[in-house]
């Protein structure tokens, strides 16, 4: 580990906090697609996220396909998380035990709510699916590790 790195306890902490992740797909012919997506992570566990199965997303993913998800601060002192893995399980979302929880971790329960409200025509969540993924590969930063003032390290 690099003086910037973080221990394996940081870096579980760091991808369970609440970041928009940018996932990252093998696209056949194209370069990859990277798309900013809401996620799901415990500490130990599959990283977890749902997406429309017609979407441009959802036609590229498979079980066993490999992706990776980067998830950052935006200020400084920067930090960053990503991983790779394979993908364990690809399942219909359930919109009480995957949707909604998501929109909540994201906007808090009344931001949630409306957003799942807004976003509930009728049928409009029968094509989404839960994709689960395994994290075997972690790559880190934590800048603030530096003490540069610059960086917002600890001399800062």
């Amino acid at each position: 580990m690099s003086d910037w790195g973080m221990t394996e306890a940081e870096r579980q902490a760091f991808l369970a906090d609440v970041h928009v992740g940018v996932l990252s797909l093998t696209a056949p012919g194209r370069g990859p697609l990277a798309a900013p997506i809401w996620y799901g992570y415990q500490p130990g566990g599959e990283l977890w996220f749902v997406t429309e199965r017609d979407s441009r997303k959802g036609k590229l993913l498979r079980e066993g396909a490999r992706v990776s998800l980067c998830a950052q601060t935006e200020t400084a002192p920067y930090k960053y998380v990503s991983v790779e893995g394979p993908v364990t399980a690809i399942a219909p979302a359930d919109l009480e035990r995957d949707t909604r929880p998501l929109a909540r971790r994201y906007l808090g329960t009344r931001g949630g709510d409306r957003y799942i409200e807004s976003t509930s025509g009728e049928g409009s969540h029968d094509g989404t699916v839960r994709v689960s993924v395994r994290p075997e590969r972690w790559l880190t930063v934590d800048y603030g590790k530096v003490g540069s003032p610059a960086l917002g390290g600890e001399d800062a």
